[in-house]
C-alpha cells in the first residue's frame, strides 16, 4: 500500500474509533439519566404514598407501603434508607415514616401533578379507568412546559 493510503488508512481508523467512544459516552450518558428518572420517580411514588397512608392512617408503616406497592418489606425499608439519605423521609427502625418538609413539599407536587396530567386525559375523553392508569405512568416523565400546556388546555 503506498505511503499516502497507509496514513489515509490509520485516519479513518482513528476517526471511526473517536466516533465509536463518542457513541459509548453518549449511550452511557443516557443509561445514567434513565436510572435517575427511574430513583427519582420511585422517590415520587413513595412519598405521595407515604402522604396518603399517614392521612389515612395517621401513619405510614412499611408493611402497608409494601402492600400497596406490591413489594417486599425488606423492598420498601431499602427505598425508605435512601429516602432518608436524600433528605425525603424519617424513620427509626420499626417505627413508622413520616416526610420532611421537603418530602411532603415533594407530595403536594407530584399530587398536584398526577391530578392535572388526569384532568387533561379526562377532558380528551379517555375513560376514568384508563386515564388513572395512564397518568400514573405519564405523570413521572412530563416536561414543566407540557404540564403548563395542559394545564392551559384544561383551564381553557
Amino acid at each position: 500500500m503506498p505511503p499516502a493510503s497507509k496514513a489515509k488508512s490509520k485516519k479513518t481508523k482513528k476517526k471511526a474509533a473517536t466516533a465509536a467512544r463518542r457513541s459509548i459516552e453518549a449511550t452511557a450518558r443516557s443509561h445514567e439519566r434513565t436510572r435517575s428518572d427511574h430513583a427519582r420517580e420511585i422517590a415520587e411514588d413513595y412519598v405521595e404514598l407515604i402522604d396518603d397512608l399517614i392521612a389515612e392512617c395517621g401513619e405510614a408503616r412499611a408493611v402497608d407501603m409494601a402492600k400497596r406497592l406490591g413489594v417486599t418489606q425488606v423492598t420498601v425499608t431499602k427505598t425508605i434508607e435512601r429516602l432518608k439519605k436524600d433528605g425525603w423521609v424519617t424513620s427509626e427502625p420499626y417505627r413508622s415514616v413520616f416526610l420532611t418538609d421537603k418530602g411532603k413539599e415533594l407530595a403536594d407536587y407530584v399530587r398536584a401533578r398526577h391530578e392535572m396530567v388526569l384532568e387533561f386525559l379526562l377532558k380528551l375523553g379517555v375513560p376514568r379507568a384508563d386515564a388513572e392508569a395512564d397518568a400514573e405512568g405519564i405523570e413521572h416523565h412530563i416536561s414543566p412546559r407540557t404540564l403548563a400546556a395542559m394545564r392551559r388546555y384544561v383551564e381553557g
